[in-house]
């Protein structure tokens, strides 16, 4: 990835900050409970849920372990169907190829699909250095490129601003960017939402490129799909002479009937629809209808190195629906800010740390931003074990060990600040291979627990200076049930 949001502390750090923000934990609160008790109605319309949730697991694990199979077959559809294929390596790479395209046309502006891969590599800000606006046409991503903000949620990256904020955003920063917000423009959400459609239907009429990103690619047939809710995505694919489509190679399904099942799972675990409003789809380009020319750069950027990990490999199923992050405790606490990444929330816990490494504070933190209640996992529609991810990361941060990174096998240190921790895991291994050692220690903290200190020292106070120290029983479990059972058990 590109790195992380300039200046981000690591995650506990920014969720402190976030927690003390009562207007964030208020628009928060409401936006994720919505959608989450919505999604719960729109899933409980399907008897077959699970079975299409099983599906949509293995249709990405076979197409994960068949990749670069399925990946040249892309290439070879796309190519036949008029379109030309990139490869970037790395944000960099797919950055100076979109660049090119563009300045290729002779134009000096694009308008943009919502694409969380361009984010990741962050497109925009390189076409501002090569002199190429871009605009954002996704009201939430409007509302966040005009208030110069970050995107803090999937689905929603406006999830953190209220009514009044976007109205005074449009109010003030509209006029900077085309055509200004209507005098006495009022915070209703009709009102808002045409003052966006006016804003950017000059921009849409006057687009030659587009840039967007994909949903899924059909390997078969070379096809891309991206659904929406706003039509803006439909303008910004037919409408513009040269289209250009970032897609991370995950994104890749290998055949019609596979896309079949995602189309039904996706859309209730986002937006809690039946359908989505807009699904739209191309393949490669046909005269007089759509682009003239179109451009896919597939995008690398630590998904092989991502692939290479036998546990982590699992977060490259994702579908971008947002489920985790409605139901996280965490989340809807700290804001998407807080995980210094496009990728906020539990998939970004566990997505980040692998496409950028955990060398930086921040990616050796993200593991940790997760209580391992298991919601997540409950309900991802492709069956993430996301709290096993986190464990299997958190280990890694600990204890450093073997890892890929830009396609060379390494051994990586262990973070920094984690020394006690792992004093901790070996003392606690040392005992827990030593029945002896540990029943004597079980009961000295028994016959001693009067003296114990309602708070830990040192390194421990991290812990305990938002939780209670659990009380140590009077007596260890061994001998509560040698004693009631007379050792019965233990000798069956």
């Amino acid at each position: 990835m590109s790195g992380t949001f300039v200046g981000m502390p690591a995650f506990p750090a920014a969720a402190r900050e976030a927690v003390g923000d009562a207007t964030l934990r208020g628009n928060l609160r409401h936006a994720t409970h919505t959608i989450r008790d919505k999604r719960a109605r729109a899933v409980a319309e399907l008897d077959d849920w699970a079975a299409l949730r099983e599906a949509g697991r293995r249709i990405k694990d076979h197409t994960l372990r068949h990749l670069d199979r399925y990946l040249v077959q892309l290439e070879e559809s796309v190519t036949a169907a008029g379109g030309t294929v990139h490869w970037a390596a790395d944000a960099d790479e797919a950055n100076e190829i979109v660049a090119r395209l563009v300045e290729e046309t002779g134009e000096r502006e694009v308008v943009k699909v919502k694409s969380m891969a361009t984010q990741e590599i962050g497109l925009n800000e390189a076409l501002e250095a090569r002199g190429i606006h871009a605009y954002e046409t996704d009201l939430a991503e409007l509302i966040v490129q005009l208030g110069k903000d970050r995107p803090s949620h999937i689905l929603v990256p406006a999830i953190h601003r209220n009514r009044g904020e976007i109205r005074d955003i449009f109010r003030s920063e509209m006029g900077a960017w085309g055509r200004p917000a209507p005098e006495g423009l009022t915070d209703t959400p009709a009102e808002l939402a045409e003052a966006a459609r006016l804003h950017l239907r000059e921009k849409f009429l006057r687009a030659r490129v587009g840039v967007s990103g994909a949903n899924f690619m059909v390997a078969e047939t070379g096809t891309l799909v991206v659904v929406e809710s706003e039509g803006n995505g439909r303008m910004c694919l037919t409408l513009p002479e040269t289209l250009i489509s970032v897609v991370g190679i995950e994104k890749i399904v290998p055949s019609w009937r596979d896309l079949e099942v995602f189309l039904q799972t996706l859309p209730r675990s986002s937006t809690a629809e039946r359908m989505n409003p807009y699904t739209s789809m191309w393949t490669g380009t046909t005269d007089e209808d759509g682009p003239r020319t179109f451009h896919l750069v597939l995008l690398d950027n630590g998904r092989t190195d991502t692939l290479a990990d036998e546990v982590g490999r699992q977060a490259l199923r994702c579908i971008r629906c947002s489920a985790c992050l409605n139901v996280c405790p965490v989340y809807e606490r700290a804001g998407g800010h807080a995980y210094g990444s496009v990728y906020p929330g539990p998939i970004g816990a566990i997505l980040s740390p692998q496409l950028r490494g955990t060398g930086s504070e921040i990616d050796a933190s993200l593991p940790y931003a997760s209580s391992l209640c298991g919601a997540c996992y409950e309900v991802c529609p492709v069956a993430i074990d996301i709290p096993e991810v986190l464990v299997h990361l958190r280990e890694r941060v600990v204890q450093g060990g073997p890892a890929v990174r830009e396609g060379n096998r390494v051994v990586l240190k262990p973070a920094k600040g984690h020394a006690a921790e792992r004093a901790a895991m070996r003392a606690a291994g040392w005992a827990f291979a030593r029945p002896g050692a540990l029943r004597a220690g079980q009961r000295l903290a028994s016959r001693s627990r009067r003296l114990h200190p309602r708070t830990l020292p040192g390194p421990g106070r991290a812990w305990s200076g938002s939780r209670e120290l659990p009380a140590v029983p009077a007596e260890p479990f061994r001998d509560w049930w040698q004693r009631t059972h007379g050792g019965k058990g233990e000798a069956e």
